[in-house]
């Protein structure tokens, strides 16, 4: 749970503020279907994907201040 005055970063922000062509195509996909489960194993590959993957596993919660 986020501090007060604060909310959580939410999945996939970097990758759609940066228009990334995997996220794109995801984007016309419906979540949880086959084709969307296909395109979603490309992040793996992805060093944001990475290295917010290793923020969590270690207990890290990234936060900003609510607009």
């Amino acid at each position: 749970m986020p501090l007060e005055g604060f909310e959580e970063y939410q999945k996939r922000s970097f990758c759609r503020d940066v228009r990334c062509p995997t996220q794109l195509e995801l984007d016309t996909k419906t979540e949880g279907s086959p084709e969307y489960q296909e395109v979603r194993e490309k992040c793996r590959e992805c060093g944001a994907w990475k290295f917010h993957k290793w923020l969590t596993e270690r207990g890290f919660l990234v936060l900003k201040p609510k607009a």
